[in-house]
């Protein structure tokens, strides 16, 4: 392969790399709120996850 593939497939091995990590994020706080958030019981909240 040329260079110019080799830096196309870095990029785009870049580029997947941080979509995922920012959908893991994302999906790591959305669980966080909906466990521990406004709708859930008195228990919830008080465990480990929630501190």
């Amino acid at each position: 392969m040329s260079k110019q593939h080799w830096l196309v497939s870095g990029a785009l091995v870049l580029l997947c790399g941080g979509v995922l990590v920012l959908f893991t994020d994302v999906e790591t706080s959305l669980v966080r709120w909906v466990n521990c958030g406004p709708l859930s019981t008195a228990g919830e909240r008080q465990s480990r996850i929630c501190r």
